[in-house]
């Protein structure tokens, strides 16, 4: 009788890691899919998509080298990203991501994702983004970027 109530202590904790896996799988997979269509809008040219997948006013950085090989970190605008990407163009932009790390807690999320870039489906350069997500009351939401970028890639 006294290991009945070790074994029903055991079971709980059981199911409350259980139901904490399950928690943590749904929203690494609504935090994937908000950066799945980011893309998606990307590659179709979407703004309405685009901007769906992001905070009012989202922070896009990049950390590369200048014309000198100097590493610097350059901020761009949402907005003319947003044309850029709406824009028709006769080119063909692709970026290939890998989810490599999900991290996530009640409203803060941060995601890293080696990527591929492709031009006209040539490799352009790679990287690694790093996006910072929140949960709004929409879902979640893309507040900030910051990725890198080389021209020598595997």
């Amino acid at each position: 009788m006294k290991n009945v109530p070790f074994a029903l202590l055991v079971l709980c904790l059981f199911a409350g890691f259980s139901l904490t896996a399950q928690k943590d799988e749904k929203n690494e997979k609504a935090i994937k899919a908000v950066i799945n269509q980011f893309f998606e809008g990307m590659e179709k040219g979407d703004t309405a998509l685009l901007k769906k997948t992001c905070t009012g006013q989202p922070v896009f950085q990049t950390y590369m080298a200048d014309r000198d090989g100097k590493w610097q970190v350059f901020t761009e605008d949402f907005g003319e990203f947003v044309t850029f990407v709406g824009t028709p163009s006769k080119d063909k932009y692709d970026e290939k991501i890998e989810f490599e790390a999900v991290m996530s807690e009640q409203s803060l999320a941060s995601v890293w994702t080696p990527y591929k870039f492709y031009l006209n489906g040539k490799i352009s350069h790679c990287g690694t983004n790093s996006f910072q997500l929140v949960k709004t009351d929409e879902g979640w939401k893309i507040q900030y970027i910051l990725d890198t970028r080389r021209k020598a890639c595997k």
